[in-house]
């Protein structure tokens, strides 16, 4: 069995044109496409792979993991905004009041967004820029749902069940029908930070955008922690993460729960028929879901969908159409969060529903920023502080799969 090339694998991180990586992209995927047909006609024949097929298979998946990694990369530095010598920025005044701020720890010109803890509110279009980066790199909120809101919790009432209602006679009575029932989900936000450090020397440099270097620099840190919140968290001093619901078997929900179904394999998908229990997942989510729903997984849970064919040969794991789309599973897009679960005994590995309608990200208004040149010299700290909360919205618009015998 041929060994695949290295270089296939170092050249995709090496170049930032979109179009080149996309395309070898797309080649890597014929590859793997042919490795596992291969594979799949192997062990159709002897009951087995060979090993040297099945080794090429994973490397051609990491290759794949790869490429896409270095894809989101070079889109992100195309999506870069222009520096602020190039490109009129407006609020210009406040833009310099905060610029001088920022390098020298000027306030005498500062009259607005100075808040009343001392701290230095970041002027619109820097929060706009951090905010708007994160949604593009924190897989979780660029598919759920996010409110902007200005106090410390945001409350929102929801009907549980509908009045009832009944057919009547044109003479009959009208007896009186039960209620609607509704509940009430609280969002308190909590206090995200980052501390990134630079030289006065830096900050002094004339060329430096310091909006942009504060927003790369925050913006790391911020959408790591996030997407890990709104996945895991459990509440305490972050966001609730969807994982952290109280889950049960599909047939036994009730709200307040999340519905899972079990593969029948603990660890494991079925040995045969395996995408039938995905099929199942998907039509266990109502239709008026459907229409928007989204696959949550991590890379190598991911990895071991790309293996799998339906009835007529096809595969059911599609790459992206474009350089800046996302791949599809099953005609439904695909989101990669490697904060999910890997494959293992009764994990819930797979996620599979409307985000938008089921998990929502409450951000409070406003990015702070406190300066401080005194702790670290001779580098200049800089706090920065958002108040950020997050919590399922909709417990019948999300369901997972559980890798469980049931």
């Amino acid at each position: 069995m041929d060994r695949i090339d290295d270089g296939l694998e170092t050249k995709a991180g090496a170049g930032s044109d979109i179009g080149a990586l996309f395309a070898e992209f797309s080649t890597a995927f014929e590859d793997f496409k042919r490795t596992n047909d291969q594979r799949l006609t192997e062990i159709e024949k002897r009951g087995s792979a060979d090993g040297l097929l099945e080794g090429k298979l994973d490397r051609l998946n990491a290759v794949l993991d790869g490429q896409k990694a270095a894809l989101d990369r070079a889109a992100a530095e195309r999506a870069r905004p222009a520096l602020e010598g190039k490109a009129a920025v407006p609020d210009g005044e406040y833009k310099q009041a905060f610029s001088a701020y920022v390098k020298r720890g000027e306030e005498k010109a500062l009259q607005i967004g100075v808040g009343s803890d001392g701290g230095y509110v970041v002027p619109g279009e820097v929060e706009t820029e951090i905010t708007r980066r994160m949604t593009a790199i924190s897989p979780i909120r660029a598919i759920a749902g996010v409110r902007q809101v200005s106090g410390a919790i945001y409350k929102r009432p929801i009907t549980v069940s509908g009045p009832a209602t009944g057919w009547v006679g044109e003479t009959a009575s009208r007896p009186q029908t039960a209620s609607q029932t509704l509940a009430e989900l609280s969002y308190p936000t909590t206090e995200l930070y980052a501390m990134p450090a630079a030289t006065s020397a830096f900050l002094d440099d004339a060329a430096v955008d310091v909006g942009q270097w504060i927003a790369d620099e925050v913006n790391a840190a911020f959408s790591a922690q996030e997407t890990t919140a709104f996945v895991t968290g459990d509440g305490v001093n972050k966001p609730t993460g969807f994982l952290s619901a109280t889950t049960v078997a599909e047939s036994a929900w009730s709200w307040g729960n999340l519905g899972y179904l079990a593969t029948g394999t603990a660890g494991a998908l079925p040995a045969s028929n395996a995408s039938d229990v995905l099929i199942d997942l998907v039509y266990a989510l109502k239709a008026g879901y459907r229409q928007n729903a989204s696959w949550v997984m991590n890379r190598k849970t991911q990895g071991a969908l790309r293996k799998l064919k339906d009835a007529d040969g096809n595969y059911l794991w599609q790459p992206a159409a474009s350089a800046d789309g996302r791949a599809s599973f099953m005609g439904f897009p695909l989101v990669e969060a490697e904060d999910m679960p890997d494959i293992g005994a009764n994990s819930l590995s797979i996620a599979f529903g409307d985000f938008r309608r089921g998990y929502l990200i409450v951000d409070r208004q406003g990015v702070n920023i406190l300066r401080d040149p005194f702790s670290a010299k001779p580098y200049v700290l800089f706090y920065t502080t958002k108040r950020v909360g997050g919590g399922i919205a909709d417990y019948d618009a999300i369901k997972l799969l559980k890798f469980a015998a049931s």
